[in-house]
Order: structure tokens, then C-alpha cells, then sequence
């Protein structure tokens, strides 16, 4: 019987896809605890990661929903996968089930660090500098991913807010990928946010030479409950790690971006010339 690791990253995705499809067909925790013949709190527990979830299990929550076939075959192939401490999602068929999966680690995670070597964090980017970097996608769908992407920046002004962490490399900051009003935009939303009690950003200067930074972008969550979890975004993919060896490292690189990178006060100093700069030509 395959049967996913608690809290592992097959777990809280799978999880998450479980609660999603519930909440789809407007069922409630009771109503599909009574359906199943099981605990209202198994379900909980299954939908949030908490406990190891079988190949039974999701069936018979698909069945008590009356999932489609072709939905339920998907979820069910999760389920049957052999757990691994490191998973690769390949690029566009498994582009749903990773975003699913970084929100729920942004929605339950209690410190999340992010490495920005050549892009802008997308929690904290504006709509317009989404929108730039998506120009090659259709409307409708750039759109839809817009709207995403800002209601995921909405975690970090949440209740119970998670402390979020960004490292950016000197030249995001400087070189534009939308037009100059909307780059200052963008820079003066980096302000704000970095008003925010529970967020810090960090730039590291271009004369601070090689820094762990500089081997791609990640994201390290921490949970209350749980061990953390590492993301690497990759062209059409995503990888999550979880396995202690791993983590380790990139707890190490952390530790040295927070030595190699500007003070807080550097940061806002230097994002503010920035945006001068921007506004003097337009």
C-alpha cells in the first residue's frame, strides 16, 4: 500500500488538492466525515498533511465527493507515487499541483526566506512588473496568474502574519523589466512592504563578489509543526527538498547571505535612490 510521509511535501500537497476538490463541491469537514462512515477530525488531519494519506484514503474521499473520473485518476496517480525526500514536478503537467503546493506552504508556513538572484520575489511584485514578465502568455491566462499572485501577497498582512525574509541581488533592483513608471511603482511597493513589522529585505551589493545567491533562486519555509522545506524554481519546474542534508545547506547559505548582505536601513536607502532615479527620467 503507498502511503504518503505526514507532513512531507507529497503529504501537504496531495492534502491540499484533497481540500480544494471538498471545498469545490461545496461539502463540508462533518458531511464528508459522515459520508466516508470516518471522524470529522481524520479529515482534518488528512487535509492538512498531518497524517500519511493511502491510496484508500483518497478514493474514498473522491467516491463521497463523486469526483470525476478524470480528476480522480490524477489524484489517485499522486497518491500511488512512491514518497521521495527530494520531488520534481515536471513543467507544465505538474504546473497546478506546485502552485497548490507553494500557497499552502505560504498559507502555514512561520518564516519563509527567499533568494531573488534574477527576478523580484513574487509575493512582493506589483501587478504591472507580473505583468511584464508574463507577456509571453495568452491574456486570459496571465491574467488569472496576475490575480493569483497578488492575493498570495495578502499572507503577509495576515493575522498571525508569517516573518518573511528576501535577498536580492543589486541589479533587480536596477534593471527594468516593465517601463519606468511601472518599475518605480514597483520599487515604492518595496517600500512599503518593507515597513511591515514581520518583512525584511535585503539587497547584496555587486561588489560583495560570490554569494550562495548567485547559485539560483529558493525559498526556505519554516513551519510551527513540521520540518522545513526548500523550493528551487527551474525553467518548466519546481523541486522541492526535504531531506536534512539539504536543508542544512541552505539553512549554511542563509547564514551567509545575512552576513554578505546591506543592513535593512542600507536597503531602504538604496531602493529609495533608486526610485528617485526612475522618477527624474519620466
Amino acid at each position: 500500500m503507498n502511503r504518503s510521509k505526514p507532513s512531507s511535501p507529497k503529504a501537504r500537497s496531495l492534502a491540499a488538492e484533497l481540500r480544494k476538490v471538498r471545498q469545490d463541491a461545496d461539502v463540508g469537514v462533518r458531511e464528508l466525515a459522515r459520508r466516508i462512515g470516518t471522524s470529522h477530525g481524520w479529515v482534518t488531519r488528512t487535509e492538512s498533511g498531518s497524517r500519511s494519506i493511502s491510496v484508500e484514503d483518497v478514493t474514498s474521499i473522491l467516491a463521497a465527493l463523486e469526483i470525476s473520473s478524470g480528476e480522480r485518476e490524477r489524484l489517485v496517480d499522486m497518491a500511488r507515487e512512491a514518497d521521495q525526500p527530494d520531488w520534481l514536478r515536471p513543467g507544465i503537467p505538474g504546473v497546478r499541483e506546485e502552485l497548490v503546493t507553494l500557497i499552502e506552504y505560504e498559507r502555514t508556513a512561520t518564516h519563509m526566506i527567499q533568494g531573488a538572484p534574477l527576478l523580484l520575489p513574487g509575493i512582493l511584485q506589483t501587478a504591472d512588473y507580473a505583468r511584464a514578465i508574463m507577456a509571453g502568455l495568452p491574456v486570459g491566462e496571465r491574467e488569472a496568474k496576475v490575480g493569483m499572485r497578488a492575493a498570495r501577497r495578502d499572507v503577509l498582512t495576515k493575522v498571525q502574519a508569517p516573518i518573511f525574509e528576501a535577498f536580492i541581488l543589486e541589479h533587480v533592483l536596477r534593471d527594468s523589466v516593465c517601463d519606468p513608471t511601472a518599475h518605480a511603482d514597483q520599487l515604492r511597493h518595496l517600500l512599503k512592504m518593507s515597513e511591515l513589522p514581520n518583512v525584511s529585505i535585503r539587497v547584496l551589493s555587486r561588489d560583495s563578489g560570490w554569494t550562495p545567491l548567485h547559485s539560483g533562486h529558493f525559498i526556505r519555509f519554516e513551519f510551527g509543526d513540521a520540518a522545513p522545506i526548500v523550493h528551487l524554481e527551474t525553467l518548466g519546474s519546481g523541486v522541492f527538498l526535504s531531506s536534512p542534508g539539504a536543508i542544512s545547506s541552505y539553512t549554511e547559505a542563509v547564514g551567509s547571505l545575512r552576513q554578505a548582505a546591506m543592513t535593512e536601513q542600507e536597503t531602504t536607502e538604496f531602493i529609495a535612490s533608486q526610485m528617485e532615479r526612475l522618477e527624474e527620467t519620466t
